[in-house]
């Protein structure tokens, strides 16, 4: 197989913004990163018509991560008023390739691409080469993925994971579970391991505490946690949350034998990394009973760098292509 040359074209497509960029085929490495409203614009299709006009760039593939769930040729936005058929928008873009993949499996395929020299290590050995990857982010969602090698490739494995039962250890952590099976009929991860999970926890606690239980955003948790004068039940908030986090994470390294390592994505964990690094999460990552030493040697990465989705999808249609990563 000839392996094409020159640029595709990457997107990284959410509810606000449209990320638009050029990969270089050969290398992997971004250019002509431009984003776009989601909300100003008429429609992803006009917007790629834009970009080509306003960067006068050259490419006859695209592969666009979408925050959506993609079933079949026909898309429609989760977040934002954008709908469109994946085969319609290829033959009037004139695009020999046009892919669209989830979010999600873009932040996976991002790892085979970023260094682990440019993430943040928290604890374990090293990655065991073409050995499985566990993938997870809390952000809005939280969202769950793997990759396996197999037949010279690496294959991302979509999953809804983070709608998976929430386990957990200690007294208070049941009682706080306790409390949240009466506003939820279904406790999952994404319950507690999210934004709106961390003000899930924290109202919980609060009430556990015989506080007043305020009405506040994901934001505001964090940085009452961390204020001179912290908040006790915003601090006891992001202490389950890296305990949870370190649980959860070691049962994905469980479920897929991780030994290629577990990496932390979403928006949620570098707010506070220092903390993060410092806190129960790698100690209840490796608490898994007769298989502590094996979670012992499994590392764990932290995801920071902004333009992950846009290099995963640059990773994914590379591989595609015919390229190695």
């Amino acid at each position: 197989m000839e392996l094409q040359k020159g640029n595709a074209l990457v997107g990284d497509v959410g509810g606000t913004n449209a990320r638009l960029s050029l990969v270089n085929l050969e290398d992997g490495s971004l250019s002509n990163t431009k984003i776009y409203s989601s909300v100003e614009n008429e429609s992803l299709e006009k917007v790629i018509v834009r970009y080509r006009e306003e960067t006068g760039a050259q490419f006859d593939s695209a592969c666009i991560a979408i925050a959506t769930m993609l079933t079949g040729d026909h898309v429609k936005m989760t977040n934002n008023p954008w709908e469109f058929s994946i085969s319609e928008m290829q033959r009037n873009l004139n695009l020999k390739k046009l892919l669209f993949i989830n979010d999600f499996t873009a932040m996976s395929m991002s790892v085979t691409t970023i260094k682990t020299t440019d993430m943040i290590k928290i604890g374990g050995t090293e990655v065991v080469d073409y050995a499985p990857k566990a993938i997870y982010g809390a952000g809005t969602g939280l969202g769950v993925g793997y990759l396996v090698h197999a037949g010279g490739k690496w294959i991302p494995l979509p999953s809804e994971g983070g709608h998976v039962d929430i386990a957990v250890q200690t007294d208070r952590e049941d009682a706080i579970l306790k409390i949240l099976r009466r506003k939820f009929d279904h406790v999952s991860g994404e319950r507690l391991l999210s934004g709106m999970g961390l003000v899930n926890v924290y109202q919980a606690i609060a009430e556990l505490n015989d506080h007043e239980v305020l009405t506040i955003e994901p934001q505001d948790v964090t940085a009452r946690a961390f204020a001179s004068d912290a908040d006790p039940d915003c601090k006891e908030t992001i202490d389950v949350f890296c305990k949870l986090m370190g649980a959860f994470g070691g049962n994905l390294a469980l479920n897929i034998l991780a030994k290629g390592g577990v990496f932390i994505a979403g928006g949620i964990v570098p707010r506070f990394i220092d903390y993060f690094k410092k806190s129960q999460f790698r100690s209840e990552f490796e608490s898994k009973g007769r298989f502590n030493k094996a979670l012992m040697m499994i590392p764990v990465y932290v995801i920071s760098q902004g333009d992950a989705g846009l290099l995963g999808a640059g990773a994914y249609i590379r591989q595609e292509l015919g390229y190695t990563l």
